[in-house]
């Protein structure tokens, strides 16, 4: 793996994300078909900056903008919705990593911040208590990225010292585990999220973070501004920006067949719906996307700003439930009025379709849970205030 220095790594690359997006469409066909992303495709991820998105800059990282963030996912999603799916994992397990003791850290980023971690909310596997940590061993599913990544957090619940139980992220490198191929989805099938197995394994405690200072956004006292953020306020960025990146990857693809179809002779038979009809499906799902995207800045400006109480917490969650919803509604539209040829297993508009189907059924992207936290917390404040 190639390492940077810090002064290139705390150097934007927008460019870089540009053609990251144009490569990974090149490769989506092929990318699909082996359910990973091509090794060029994370090397373009890698330049792009994804890795070190959120590193500390002491580490050499960009300490960056969860505005930033959103919008450079959803770019690359409109070439590729799997390889922003991966990169925004990339970024997101690394913000997660911030919250790791400095000795883990140092063992992630001492030699460049540009590495691929992997890692997942849900506990699983098994530790047994050792003098100076846990025998972790067991086996994690849905691991996007796997098949590329330097470092795994895997999420455990572990028997403490004292008694009782802790859930715990505990850091593994790569040689420690292997990838049992278990991604066979209908959609995202590039992001290759296979099962991450592990022999039993000594992890030292330096090495383990509690999940609840990961969720609560308590991190170390020199942690950059991007970590001192509740989980629930941005962690839906991290899957409704390639969601909205494919949604506008689908209109697009959409809008150029229309224009095909229009400007042949029988257009309107081919499109078997007439112009106005065509007209308003085109401006309504453009409106619905720029109304997600609205969404999305809002709460990325909201955590950049460090607007992260209980309620605007549950109010960014539910915003990116919402615009999840929007988007699904914007692409199966599209794909309802595209036509016998748009709906052809190798067209894009049914990558995309799939992608964005597949994508927003990740359980943080549910609008109903996010409404119910929101609701209680926005009643319980009217409460207060009549009681006040």
């Amino acid at each position: 793996m190639r390492r940077r220095t810090s002064q290139e790594a705390a150097r934007p690359v927008p460019a870089a994300t540009a053609a990251l997006a144009e490569l990974a469409a090149a490769h989506a066909a092929k990318a699909e078909l082996d359910r990973r992303l091509s090794p060029e495709t994370y090397e373009a991820i890698r330049d792009a900056g994804f890795a070190r998105h959120f590193v500390p800059a002491r580490w050499g990282g960009g300490e960056g903008t969860f505005t930033d963030y959103v919008r450079d996912a959803a770019t690359v999603a409109e070439g590729d919705p799997s390889a922003a799916w991966c990169a925004s994992i990339a970024a997101t397990i690394s913000r997660m990593a911030g919250f790791l003791p400095e000795e883990a850290q140092r063992v992630i980023w001492g030699e460049g911040p540009d590495v691929f971690l992997v890692g997942a909310l849900l506990p699983a596997g098994s530790a047994e208590p050792v003098d100076g940590g846990w025998v972790l061993g067991g086996r994690w599913p849905y691991m996007s990225g796997v098949h590329f990544s330097d470092h795994a957090m895997l999420c455990c619940s572990v028997p403490l010292p004292g008694g009782g139980n802790e859930v715990r992220f505990l850091l593994v490198p790569r040689a420690s585990y292997t990838v049992e191929e278990s991604w066979f989805m209908t959609g995202m099938r590039a992001t290759g999220s296979d099962t991450l197995v592990l022999e039993p394994t000594f992890v030292p405690a330096e090495h383990t973070v509690a999940r609840h200072d990961v969720i609560s956004g308590r991190a170390p006292g020199s942690a950059p501004a991007c970590q001192a953020v509740p989980l629930k306020a941005v962690s839906g960025l991290s899957f409704a920006a390639p969601v909205l990146g494919a949604a506008r990857g689908a209109h697009a693809e959409w809008t150029a067949m229309v224009a095909r179809k229009r400007s042949s002779p029988s257009g309107n038979r081919l499109l078997g719906v007439s112009d106005s009809a065509t007209d308003a499906v085109l401006a309504r799902t453009a409106g619905l996307i720029d109304a997600a995207q609205l969404l999305l800045e809002h709460a990325a400006a909201q955590a950049d700003r460090g607007d992260v109480t209980a309620l605007a917490a549950a109010r960014a969650h539910r915003d990116q439930t919402l615009a999840t919803e929007l988007l699904v509604t914007v692409v199966n539209e599209l794909f309802r009025n595209a036509g016998t040829s748009g709906q052809s297993e190798t067209s894009s508009l049914a990558r995309f379709w799939r992608d964005v189907n597949t994508g927003a059924a990740h359980a943080v992207l549910q609008f109903e849970p996010a409404a119910r936290a929101y609701a209680e917390l926005a009643l319980a404040e009217v409460s207060r205030g009549r009681n006040g």
